[in-house]
C-alpha cells in the first residue's frame, strides 16, 4: 500500500500551520580525518535551541547507497517514493520558470560549460557564468532551427536554460550528456528505450548548432544537456494530505518541483529574510510551506567547507523569522546531503528535525550528523516524513478501528 492510500483516507482539517525548511544537501563529512562536518563546524545556536524541545533523526532519500538528484530528493521530502514517481530535471526546470508543457513535448534542462582546446570540459557549470552573462547566450541558441521539431530556449538563473522539444514521436528516456567530471568530453546523448531514439538525433542537431553559435565564448562555449523528461503527473498535496500548499523558493527548478505536486509559488523572494517575509504575509492563505535555501548545496558542489560552513550559519541566522509566526510544526531537513569533501551529492541520511508541542523531545542540546544518528526519529525513509509533519499537526486520523 503507498502511504498516500492511507493519507487520502485518514487527513483531517484544522488551523495548524506547518513549516518545512529546506537547507540543500545540508549533511555533510569531515574535511579532514577526526574533523567536523560543514554542520557540526558551524555556529548554529538557532538549530541547537529547537533541538532542545525538537525530535530529530537522519532522513534517507531514496534507498540506503543511493544518492539522488534534487528531484527525487525533494519529492522523497513531500512524500512522493521517488522510485514510483521518477521526474526528469528537465521537466521541474521547465515548469519552475512556468513554461507550459504539453502531452508530447520533452524538456531538457541545460548547463553551459566551458569546454577546453582539446574538447574536454574544464568547468561544468562556465564558472557560475552570472544571469546577465548567461541569458543572451540562451537566447542566441533560439537560431537552432531542426525540421519539424519546434524549439523553445528558455534562460532560467546563472549556468541553466531550458530547452523543449515539440514533435511528433518523441520519448524522453535519453542519457544525460554531463559526464559529471572535468578533463573529458561531454557524452553523447543515448535513448535507453526504443521511443526516444528519434529525441537523440534531434539532440545531436541541436548540439551540433549550438557549439557553432557559441564558439569563441570565453566561459561558455558549449552546454550539457541533463534530466531528458516528459510532462509528468502527480496527485496533488490537496487530494493526499488536504492541505493548501505555498512554495516560497529562489530557483526555479525548487518552483517547479512543488507546482508539479500543486503548491502555490507565492512572492518574489530572493533571500531567507524576505522569504519568511512573503510567508508572512501569506499566513492566512495557506496550511503548509515550503521554504528552500540552496546555498548549502552549491557550496557543498563547489568542495569549499568552509564556504558551506558559513552559508550554514546563515541558515541558522533566519531560523528565528520564522519561529515568531509561531508555527505548530517547524522541520528542518535537507533533500540529501553535499559533503565539501566529495564535491557533490552523496548517498549519507539527512540531518532532520521536528519542533512541535507534541513531539517527544529527544533530550539532544545541538543538531548535526553525530545527534542525529540517536535521535529519537533514528533513520527513516524521507517519504515519510510529510505523515510525521501531519500526524505532528493533528492532521491525521486513527487507522482503523
Amino acid at each position: 500500500m503507498d502511504i498516500h492510500d492511507l493519507t487520502r483516507q485518514l487527513h483531517a482539517k484544522n488551523n495548524s500551520k506547518i513549516i518545512m525548511m529546506v537547507a540543500d544537501g545540508l549533511g555533510g563529512l569531515p574535511f579532514e580525518k577526526g574533523g567536523p562536518t560543514e554542520l557540526e563546524a558551524a555556529d548554529t545556536p538557532n538549530l541547537d535551541a529547537l533541538a532542545v524541545n525538537g525530535v530529530q533523526g537522519a532522513s534517507i532519500p531514496v534507498l540506503p547507497g543511493i544518492s539522488p538528484g534534487s528531484g527525487p530528493g525533494h519529492l522523497g521530502l513531500f512524500g512522493y517514493d521517488p522510485i514510483k514517481y521518477q521526474i526528469g530535471r528537465g521537466a521541474l526546470e521547465a515548469t519552475g520558470i512556468g513554461f507550459e508543457l504539453q502531452d508530447g513535448d520533452v524538456a531538457i534542462r541545460c548547463n553551459f560549460c566551458t569546454l577546453d582546446a582539446d574538447g574536454n570540459i574544464s568547468d561544468r557549470r562556465a564558472g557560475r557564468i552570472p544571469t546577465e552573462e548567461s541569458t543572451p547566450l540562451a537566447e542566441r541558441l533560439r537560431q537552432i532551427t531542426i525540421d519539424g521539431i519546434k524549439i523553445f530556449v528558455e534562460p532560467v538563473k546563472e549556468h541553466r536554460f531550458v530547452v523543449v522539444f515539440r514533435g511528433e514521436g518523441l520519448g524522453g528516456h535519453v542519457y544525460d550528456t554531463d559526464p559529471q567530471t572535468t578533463g573529458v568530453p561531454p557524452l553523447d546523448p543515448i535513448a535507453y528505450d526504443d521511443d526516444s531514439h528519434k529525441t537523440v538525433e534531434v539532440a545531436k542537431e541541436f548540439l551540433r548548432q549550438a557549439r557553432e553559435l557559441l564558439d569563441g565564448e570565453e566561459k561558455a562555449n558549449f552546454h550539457t544537456m541533463r534530466g531528458f523528461a516528459a510532462k509528468p503527473n502527480l496527485p496533488t498535496y490537496d487530494e493526499v494530505y488536504g492541505l493548501r500548499a505555498a512554495a516560497v523558493a529562489v530557483y526555479p527548478m525548487y518552483k517547479g518541483l512543488a507546482r508539479l505536486v500543486g503548491m502555490d509559488i507565492v512572492g518574489n523572494a530572493q533571500n531567507l529574510e524576505e522569504q519568511a517575509a512573503v510567508v508572512k504575509e501569506n499566513w492566512d492563505n495557506y496550511d503548509f510551506f515550503f521554504v528552500h535555501f540552496k546555498y548549502t548545496d552549491s557550496t557543498g558542489e563547489d568542495g569549499n567547507f568552509d564556504a558551506k560552513k558559513a552559508r550554514t550559519e546563515e541558515f541558522d541566522a533566519a531560523i528565528p523569522l520564522f519561529t515568531q509566526l509561531d508555527p505548530e510544526v517547524l522541520i528542518v531537513t535537507g533533500d540529501h546531503s553535499t559533503p565539501a569533501f566529495l564535491s557533490s551529492h552523496s548517498w549519507h541520511p539527512v540531518p532532520t528535525l521536528i519542533a512541535s508541542e507534541c513531539c517527544r523531545p529527544d533530550n539532544h542540546t545541538a543538531f548535526n550528523e553525530t545527534t542525529c544518528i540517536t535521535g529519537g526519529l533514528g533513520q527513516f525513509e524521507a517519504k515519510y516524513l510529510m505523515s510525521l509533519a501531519l500526524a505532528n499537526a493533528d492532521r491525521l486520523g486513527k487507522y482503523g478501528a
